[in-house]
């Protein structure tokens, strides 16, 4: 058999039916995670049509995008405060219970953002197809799986026959040699890459990460990484299984245990790229040159060095707009600009060592007057385990509020939102017109640039107050 590359392995692996010159490609899908947003219109078509979920054991459900981050009140109950949020929350409840899927529902221990809680499960894993109906699926790809987000009708397609019509993407190699300088994190890795490549750069591909600089990564650094594939245009993000990825698995809920995980690991072990093995393109990308970015328009490729200034508009249309949007000019240094709110979350940057991240710049300090910082957990268990190690305490006593798990301010939602004019540092992942509220500007950046930023007021430099 000659070479082949990660996605060649897990595509052909998944494969019911080839693709021809008149029909997409059918591909198993091994585990379909669901939300209360997308999937509503889905469970009418099963209903409508008599249908019944075919794996229900091969779908896991959570609540994450409508669901009240605020604290819960003295009877221990969330406040759902939207109407058309707790309607989705309501019906989810109902089509799993209908349907007999697994649901890690409000208030449960196990509940928090689909992209978060699936690697923390070990639902997660090497090797496997992944879908949801939420374009960051590309997250899961971090743990060498082909992952990728589907909509509402591809949603009741999966629940349905658990398999999918795919066309075969091709494939992009990004190599990053180096290694990241302290102060420098995943997220300004990844914004660099979009930023060198485009929004447009990966469409079409499926982008597979490798190099020193990527082999370097935790698992939680290069769940980001592959988290914002999607802002580059591309299908889905990979990076083949290592140590790294096995070492984190190894006693997850629901990893493979005793001889069953012997007979993972070896089959995992043989996904990494062949030598030899071809793809479509290759780009190279040195981590060394890399500084603490930050974005300055509205998509995730108008990005630059924190130290930067705006680009020229160039005559280009798009530029103009964003620019006018964001109230910025051309020259203009971003270092010292003015900032309202600060969000530390979302399914890029809300695990705990984000908010580890986050904490050590801000353990100690007061944030600006002027600022409000959302910190925001992205699961109920890894809100446990920061306040097991204080990190609550610390971004309460920094003036912070320390939030319940969910996808808050990332979508404005429940009241999480900016008001029209306000800026925004968020660890988000897009930072597109009215994103986190009608009218409000964002600027994208590392958990490290948002805490130093709260405590400046304004856009800052982590780096002058590390080790401080």
């Amino acid at each position: 058999m000659s070479p082949r590359n990660l996605f060649d392995k897990v595509w052909d692996d998944h494969l019911v039916r080839p693709e021809t010159p008149d029909t997409p490609a059918v591909l198993y899908v091994d585990l379909h995670l669901v939300h209360e947003v997308t999937s509503p219109q889905a469970f009418a078509m099963l209903r409508g049509g008599g249908r019944t979920v075919r794996r229900p054991e091969r779908t896991v459900a959570t609540m994450d995008h409508s669901t009240p981050t605020t604290p819960r009140g003295a009877d221990g109950r969330f406040p759902v405060t939207d109407k058309e949020a707790a309607a989705q929350i309501a019906q989810l409840e109902t089509n799993c219970r209908d349907y007999g899927i697994r649901l890690h529902a409000l208030g449960s221990e196990r509940q928090g953002i689909v992209h978060v809680i699936g690697p923390e499960l070990g639902l997660t894993q090497p090797g496997m197809t992944i879908v949801c109906g939420d374009s960051h699926t590309s997250t899961h790809g971090a743990f060498g799986a082909l992952a990728f987000g589907i909509g509402t009708t591809e949603v009741a397609h999966v629940l349905m026959t658990q398999c999918l019509l795919q066309t075969r993407p091709g494939t992009l190699q990004i190599r990053v040699e180096g290694r990241l300088h302290p102060g420098v994190t995943a997220k300004d890795l990844i914004l660099g890459i979009i930023a060198k490549i485009g929004v447009g750069g990966g469409t079409g591909d499926v982008i597979e990460y490798a190099g020193p600089a990527i082999r370097s990564l935790s698992m939680d650094e290069r769940m980001t990484v592959c988290n914002m594939s999607i802002e580059a245009g591309a299908r889905a993000g990979m990076i083949a299984p290592d140590d790294t990825t096995f070492e984190y698995l190894a006693g997850r809920p629901h990893a493979p245990q005793g001889e069953a995980w012997e007979w993972a690991l070896a089959a995992w072990r043989r996904l990494p790229t062949d030598e030899g093995a071809a793809h479509d393109r290759v780009i190279d990308v040195d981590a060394s040159a890399l500084e603490p970015m930050i974005t300055y328009g509205t998509n995730p490729g108008m990005a630059v060095p924190v130290r930067g200034a705006v680009p020229s508009a160039g005559g280009q249309a798009s530029m103009q707009r964003a620019l006018g949007y964001m109230d910025l000019r051309p020259g203009q240094r971003l270092l010292g600009h003015p900032i309202d709110v600060v969000f530390i979350g979302s399914c890029t940057n809300s695990r705990l060592s984000d908010l580890r991240l986050a904490a050590s710049l801000l353990r100690g300090r007061k944030i600006a007057a002027n600022v409000r910082l959302l910190v925001v957990p992205g699961s109920q268990q890894v809100k446990r385990e920061a306040e097991a190690e204080g990190l609550d305490r610390v971004f309460r006593e920094a003036g912070g509020e320390w939030r319940e798990a969910g996808c808050s301010m990332c979508i404005a939602m429940n009241g999480d939102q900016l008001r029209p004019g306000q800026y925004a540092v968020s660890t988000s992942n897009r930072n597109f017109e009215g994103r986190q509220g009608a009218g409000g500007r964002t600027f994208l950046a590392s958990p490290l640039t948002a805490a130093a930023s709260a405590v400046a007021g304004t856009i800052a430099d982590a780096r002058e107050m590390m080790g401080k």
